[in-house]
């Protein structure tokens, strides 16, 4: 894997905030490794100077020096551990939260194409890789860079004839392995990553779907669908560490390797005469100290691997445009007026959606849209917010396009009730509070008693703070469509949405919510996408709209008086299928 030096600038952008704390982090890894140094010096001394001269003050006294430098490495270590590791944590913690709100801004668009599970698995498993290269990686790099070059310059001073071997023979081959290994590693911990967003985006679904599969007794598929997903996994985590273990068993063989070659060249110099046999000590010594910067250095490839791989699926997202192409105009007080002038609308694809549709909806009065499924009634509802955003033409407000408007303002003014209803996990009254976070608590009530479901909650042991479960899953369909009801009570927007919001519910819970409804409706703008044309006889409009753009416009009385008219047909197919079930409902009781 190549990372550009745009990914590395921002890696390193991260430790900004906390730039003391590394310096300082550096600054004991600098301590230690210098004090980790003096002890092979000393051994030679005490070797050589010292036990032949029977210097024992001289040798006990270099031995309670060692002994307070160990005292002070301690500490140093303690501070790497504990502080280096806050810095890591304290990244992945901003980075998290930088990813996370920079999700809150990116388009419907994106998440038509990212299933939830990948998403999770970016913003939780890749950046607690990301955390232990921001740790470790700095340290590892400087600590070995220290040990090398320091190694490096007292071995040439104490006998350059064995120092050479070192450098000239096992360094270059271990360089070569490593960069050939990397390679291997980077494909290898890249398949690793996908297929664990792979099986996160698999349970996700899985788990939510967890009743459907019960009703349908395929708990077993789901299963199947699981291990062919976790098998994946296995697979790609298999090759990973295979990897790893070619890499770690390599470098383990150069460093014995090194061992047995100095002790060679040594034992032969010391033999010799070219050598003591302290300074030969200190040798065997130093090239211990050096198997450390390559072990470190070992990790670091790992390390650096899995993080940047984290951390380049987390730039992949931070590289996604946000929601933009909007002016800093404020909507204020709109008296929701909406004009779509000549728009024209597609997805990813090159099918047009809406082709060059105009459709005037006054302020202050009720327009149905209804036609058959795939003529774009839904689509046109998520342009007027900018959901999506037109290709061609323009929506207007009050006649201002709402392109000139802040997306804030925009969709503050603008409230919808959908048919599937989302609540969140929590109380009632965090999920009716969503409407307008600073509600007081009678405001909240008051909401709730418009929406005609005060009276339910408070028949409840907890009242308001009830807890409603994971989706709202404790509540009835009625109900949660009611308290969605009061939290659009609670925003009180000037324009209203009505998404087919009692298609799925029964006559006498539609009814209920009906007039829950029309109390919501005075005085809005409001756009209803209806199912039952029977709930909207009363709108100010009707459009009904198929693939071919909108084929009829009016009231009811002048569409149904229309002969042969596509709104007649659709309503009496309806009319006569009510009719008829509820005939065969009373006959069968």
């Amino acid at each position: 894997m190549t990372f550009n030096k745009r990914l590395i600038k921002r890696f390193i952008s991260y430790y900004r905030p906390y730039k003391l704390l590394f310096v300082l982090d550096l600054i004991a890894a600098l301590g230690m490794s210098g004090i980790q140094l003096i002890y092979p010096v000393i051994t030679t001394k005490i070797i050589d100077v010292y036990l032949p001269q029977l210097e024992i003050n001289a040798i006990l006294g270099n031995v309670v020096v060692l002994l307070g430098l160990y005292l002070v490495a301690a500490g140093l270590a303690y501070f790497m551990h504990y502080w280096g590791h806050i810095i890591g944590v304290r990244m992945e913690a901003d980075m998290r939260k930088d990813m996370f709100t920079h999700m809150q801004k990116l388009p419907f668009s994106f998440y038509d194409n990212h299933r939830t599970g990948k998403l999770m698995s970016r913003i939780i498993n890749d950046l607690n890789e990301v955390s232990e290269l921001a740790h470790h990686g700095p340290e590892d790099i400087f600590i070995a860079a220290i040990m090398f070059v320091g190694s490096f310059i007292i071995l040439f001073r104490q006998e350059w004839r064995l120092a050479l071997p070192v450098y000239v023979i096992i360094l270059p081959l271990i360089i070569v392995f490593t960069i050939k290994q990397r390679t291997k590693m980077s494909k290898s911990f890249g398949d690793v990553r996908q297929t664990t967003a792979d099986i996160n985006a698999q349970v996700e679904n899985a788990l939510s779907g967890i009743r459907e599969a019960k009703s349908y007794t395929n708990e077993e598929y789901e299963i199947d669908k699981f291990s062919m997903g976790n098998d994946a996994f296995r697979s790609s985590k298999n090759r990973a560490l295979k990897a790893l273990a070619v890499f770690a068993t390599g470098m383990g063989f150069f460093i014995d390797l090194l061992n047995i070659l100095v002790l060679g060249f040594g034992g032969f110099f010391a033999y010799k005469g070219m050598i003591t046999i302290g300074e030969l000590a200190g040798f065997l010594l130093f090239i211990n100290l050096m198997t450390q910067p390559i072990r470190r250095l070992t990790n670091f490839t790992q390390q650096f691997e899995s993080g940047m791989n984290g951390f380049k699926r987390f730039d992949e997202i931070m590289e996604e445009g946000a929601e933009g192409g909007h002016g800093s105009k404020e909507l204020k007080n709109p008296k929701g007026h909406i004009y779509m002038d000549n728009i024209t609308f597609r997805y990813n694809s090159d099918e047009v959606v809406i082709d060059n549709l105009s459709l005037n909806i006054e302020a202050g009065r009720t327009t149905a849209l209804v036609g058959p499924s795939g003529g774009g009634k839904t689509t046109l509802c998520r342009l007027i917010p900018s959901f999506y955003k037109v290709q061609e033409g323009a929506i207007k407000i009050d006649g201002v396009n709402i392109d000139e408007f802040t997306l804030d303002s925009l969709r503050r003014n603008i409230g919808v009730v959908q048919q599937d209803v989302f609540l969140f996990t929590g109380t009632i009254k965090e999920n009716i509070l969503y409407g307008r976070v600073d509600a007081a608590q009678e405001d909240i009530e008051r909401a709730a008693i418009d929406a005609n479901i005060h009276d339910f909650i408070m028949s409840l042991p907890d009242k308001y703070d009830t807890w409603i479960g994971e989706k709202g899953i404790r509540l009835s369909g009625g109900q949660k469509q009611r308290i969605s009801i009061a939290r659009v009570f609670l925003k009180n927007p000037p324009i209203l949405i009505l998404d087919e919001a009692t298609s799925a519910l029964d006559n006498e819970t539609e009814i209920a919510i009906q007039k829950s409804l029309e109390k919501l409706l005075v005085g809005r703008t409001t756009i209803v996408i209806a199912h039952r044309l029977s709930t909207i006889r009363n709108a100010d409009k009707i459009v009904v709209l198929s693939e071919n753009g909108i084929e009829e416009e009016g009231n009811h009385d002048t569409l149904y008086s229309v002969e042969k008219g596509i709104y007649k047909r659709l309503y009496d197919a309806q009319f006569y299928a009510e009719k008829n079930s509820l005939i065969q409902h009373e006959l069968n009781e």
